[in-house]
């Protein structure tokens, strides 16, 4: 075998060897999906003390979002329900199943005058690569960063690591608090909890 002829017969062999062991696209796109939620283990399921109670005016904020303008409550005044979810960080596992399990119930959502914000203590950027690693979703995304969770810090739900509970508040139109639920961090929350307290306030 000549030169030419051997160095093409160890090409092909290599390609074929190359072929075989690869990963095809799927694969590899999928195991890259999973790297890159990161699984703090099990965590101390409540590490905070609320600041407010069914009934009481819900505190202020006003908040960046990824769309680039601000939120705030009070513009919701007299318009719409709020039930805003905290959750405490992106990339992780319970956190990345509960915010797309609310387009199961927007309308739900829409039948009740209510608008979701979802709000993290994490920065405006990590938010816009989660969320794209998600999917679609149909609430406001916003960021509590800076001053670093002074949002959830006004409701009580500030944990001692600096991310925020997994906690439900529904405000009425008022602005009253009608529905607090802080669940085991390590748990997703029932969605039907949040369906029943907002035919609750009706």
């Amino acid at each position: 075998m000549n030169d030419c002829k051997l160095l093409k017969h160890v090409m092909g062999c290599a390609a074929m060897l190359l072929a075989a062991i690869a990963p095809g696209p799927c694969a590899a796109q999928e195991t890259t999906m999973q790297t890159m939620i990161y699984d703090p283990g099990q965590l101390k399921p409540v590490d905070s003390v609320l600041k407010v109670k069914v009934g009481d005016p819900a505190p202020h904020f006003s908040l960046p979002s990824l769309t680039g303008e601000t939120i705030s409550l009070a513009q919701y005044r007299g318009t719409r329900n709020v039930v805003i979810s905290f959750v405490p960080a992106a990339w992780t596992p319970v956190c990345s199943d509960q915010w797309p399990g609310y387009n199961i119930v927007r309308d739900v959502f829409e039948q009740h005058d209510a608008i979701l914000l979802g709000i993290t203590v994490d920065n405006l950027p990590t938010l816009f690569a989660w969320t794209r690693q998600m999917g679609e979703l149909w609430c406001p995304v916003l960021s509590d960063f800076w001053p670093h969770g002074e949002a959830a810090q006004r409701f009580g739900v500030l944990r001692t690591d600096g991310t925020a509970e997994r906690a439900l508040f529904i405000i009425d139109k008022a602005g009253i608090i009608r529905f607090i639920t802080v669940s085991d961090i390590n748990r997703r929350p029932d969605l039907k909890e949040i369906v029943d307290a907002l035919r609750a306030i009706q």
